[in-house]
Parts: structure tokens; C-alpha cells; sequence
């Protein structure tokens, strides 16, 4: 009995040469896509930049709108490992009985998340109480990369906190990371914001 033949399929030079350039084409596309960085840079007496985001619970919210008429605290990541900072500014103005609204809002610009974006707040969704998800508000893509501007997303495992006003103005920022002070002093604005 005599074995099958196998044959060896073979690409042309041009097929090959080709597919080197779509893959190369697509490297550089998805690395600049990733890679997107601006000078980091205090906004305080600066309006909030007008965009829209959706909450975990897939509700979209317009900032700094959606806002007005009271003070809020925001808290803006920049990148995965920005969570620790988060939580551990979530924890001291939870603790120094900040009364604000407080929102954390992921700021992930750049094309590549934004076209996984649904696959990263699922991923949220996963690791955060539902009671929870109204107050994560993501921001992707053209509503991420005013914000970046704003803020600057250099050092990008520092949360950015921003204190607004009633208006929708920074009144207070910080990206130095958390410290125990820097609750104290949101405590204290957002008590004179709110005139108590």
C-alpha cells in the first residue's frame, strides 16, 4: 500500500512580501494606537472639558453636566495599575467623611482600548460590586483624550483627583498619589464649596 502524497503548498515572493507589510502596517498602527502621552499639567482654575462616558451600568453621563449644581470629586486613571492609587484615595475620602459625589473614571485614550472597550468594562464589571458600577464612569477614545490633555497622563499609576466646583471648574487637583493630608484638604474644600 502506498502512502499518501502530501503536497507543500507554496507562497509567492509577492504574497509573502505582502503579508509582511499588512503585519508591519498593523504593528505600528496598534503601537500608536497604545501610546498616547501628554505633559502632565495642573488645570485647577480651568473649566472640566465636556465629555461623554458611560457608566458600568451602561448609562451614558456627560461631564462635567451631569454634575452641576454641587461639588464632586473625580478620580482619573490613566492606566491598569492606577487602581491601587484609586482605591486608596477611594478609602481616605471615604473615611474623612468626604459628602461630595465621587466618581472614578478610567481615561484610557488611544484607538486599540477603544475598539476593545466593551471587553475592558466587562472586565471592570467582573471586579467591582454592582451597587458600585453608577458611579465608574469610562471614558474612551475622543472623550478620553480631552481629558488626558487636561491632566496630563505621565506617571500614569497616580490617580489624577480633581475637586469641581458647582460649574464644573477645578477647584483643587492632584497626581502626586495618595496621602492621608491631601484627603483632609478635599474634605475641607468641597465642606466650603458646599458652605458648611
Amino acid at each position: 500500500m502506498s502512502s499518501p502524497t502530501i503536497r507543500k503548498r507554496r507562497f509567492s515572493p509577492r504574497i509573502i512580501t505582502g503579508a509582511a507589510a499588512i503585519i508591519a502596517v498593523c504593528a505600528v498602527f496598534l503601537s500608536k494606537g497604545c501610546a498616547v502621552t501628554y505633559d502632565n499639567r495642573n488645570p485647577v482654575s480651568e473649566p472640566f472639558p465636556s465629555v461623554v462616558g458611560k457608566s458600568l451600568e451602561k448609562e451614558d453621563v456627560r461631564l462635567p453636566q451631569d454634575l452641576a449644581g454641587a461639588p464632586a470629586v473625580l478620580l482619573v486613571g490613566y492606566v491598569q495599575r492606577t487602581q491601587f492609587d484609586i482605591d486608596r484615595w477611594l478609602m481616605g475620602l471615604i473615611q474623612a467623611d468626604v459628602r461630595a459625589k465621587i466618581l472614578e473614571i478610567p481615561t484610557i485614550p488611544g484607538l486599540v482600548p477603544t475598539m476593545i472597550s466593551g471587553w475592558i468594562d466587562d472586565g471592570m464589571r467582573s471586579g467591582i460590586p454592582e451597587e458600585d458600577w453608577a458611579v465608574v464612569v469610562t471614558l474612551y477614545g475622543k472623550s478620553a483624550k480631552p481629558v488626558a490633555k487636561f491632566t496630563g497622563n505621565q506617571r500614569g499609576a497616580n490617580a489624577r483627583v480633581l475637586v469641581l466646583d458647582a460649574n464644573g471648574e477645578v477647584v483643587w487637583f492632584s497626581d502626586r498619589g495618595y496621602s492621608a493630608t491631601q484627603a483632609l484638604e478635599v474634605k475641607r474644600v468641597t465642606e466650603a464649596l458646599m458652605g458648611e
